[in-house]
């Protein structure tokens, strides 16, 4: 189970959470039950409001995301889309409040890149890890549990679990084709960008993909099994999620573990690849986080690890362990502090408000706060 820190005290806190995931509505798979706004205290007018809202903040263009990835990272050194991508064509959403779907939009079902989002399902695989004993500690030295060339560098040694899922690790090096120092970089000059200012790890916030690729091949060594399998048994099937959903990595990414060939998948789409997932199986997803981690009586995920995911990093407060957070009311003044969400480029959104019972899912609406202050004040 999820050591506790001296940074995570927890108590009888999980208790009463406990009582009411057990008592809450649990979709089956294939169904999720539909109510009226008015049937969980939501204002109908309000809530068809907030739709348009979202809808007039709908971006799918380019709908070709070769086009779209090369216009965020193409002057990047070293850039080359190296993973699979998908066309947008639509956006979508979901509203649930009190566990039924009480609004939704476009094409629940298709399956979407997500970019970024898929670091909080790379963050699940950590925390069952730390679960299941795999990973004593997340305070750990990633070196301990894998011995890496790359940790063998005097800079990188001391880099813990705690380090890369809070962006703080400031790894040093190059994973499949991507120097660390080409990734979001000062200046655009390799000449400048790779002579980067170093810092210490976990003294420094860096939204590092090359570093987040290295937590996934990490991680990966710890399981000796693919990502997207483990996940599959442990988390999306048994919340009902469809089987369309697919976790890439890149053409490059293909490794051999105890004789087995699989690919460490990519924890975003920075260069292609990533999650390719539906707005509604998204939503399970969410759900779980919503119930603490419970689905229908089932502890699938320690709630100790719900709980230690949404805590501010002491570097950077508003990110947590690779889940977002509205810490201070930074991001959406009117909903609570401690809502929390996954996020994805374009506009791809998990919004857990355990507070109001509240979760949304949206695609492709990049303007996030209003928005979402939209919904959370239709409830009445």
């Amino acid at each position: 189970m999820f050591k506790v820190t001296n940074r995570l005290l927890l108590s009888l806190f999980f208790l009463p959470a406990l009582v009411f995931a057990q008592t809450a509505y649990y979709p089956p798979s294939g169904e999720w039950e539909r109510r009226s706004p008015d049937a969980v205290g939501m204002d109908a007018e309000a809530i068809a409001a907030a739709v348009e809202l979202a809808l007039v903040n709908t971006v799918v263009e380019p709908n070709d995301m070769n086009e779209f990835i090369e216009n965020s990272f193409g002057r990047e050194p070293h850039f080359s889309i190296i993973g699979p991508v998908k066309e947008r064509i639509a956006g979508s959403g979901l509203v649930i409040k009190d566990g039924y779907i009480v609004a939704e939009w476009g094409d629940i079902e298709r399956e979407d890149m997500t970019f970024s989002v898929t670091k909080s399902y790379l963050s699940t695989m950590v925390g069952l890890a730390v679960d299941d004993g795999l990973i004593d500690s997340i305070e750990g030295r990633v070196k301990d549990d894998f011995p890496h060339e790359s940790f063998n560098d005097r800079h990188n040694e001391s880099i813990t679990w705690r380090h890369f899922l809070e962006q703080t690790s400031d790894w040093s090096g190059t994973l499949w084709g991507k120097p660390d120092w080409a990734d979001r970089p000062a200046s655009f000059d390799p000449d400048i960008a790779r002579n980067r200012e170093m810092h210490e790890p976990g003294t420094f916030y860096k939204y590092n993909d090359t570093r987040v690729n290295m937590l996934a091949y990490s991680i990966l060594n710890m399981w000796r099994r693919p990502l997207d399998e483990v996940l599959r048994e442990r988390i999306m099937d048994p919340i009902g999620a469809s089987d369309e959903w697919q976790w890439h990595g890149y053409e490059n990414s293909w490794v051999e573990i105890d004789g087995e060939r699989m690919q460490s998948p990519s924890g975003g789409a920075h260069w292609g690849g990533g999650f390719f997932i539906s707005t509604l199986d998204h939503a399970r997803f969410g759900y779980l986080f919503l119930r603490n981690g419970n689905w229908d009586g089932e502890q699938l995920i320690s709630e100790e690890w719900v709980h230690a995911v949404r805590q501010p990093s002491e570097v950077y407060s508003r990110y947590g362990l690779m889940w977002w957070l509205n810490t201070n009311n930074a991001v959406v003044p009117g909903a609570p502090t401690n809502a929390f969400y996954a996020s994805g480029a374009g506009g791809n959104y998990i919004w857990v408000d355990q507070d109001n019972d509240l979760l949304i899912v949206m695609r492709w609406v990049p303007r996030l706060a209003p928005v979402i202050s939209a919904f959370t004040n239709a409830i009445n």
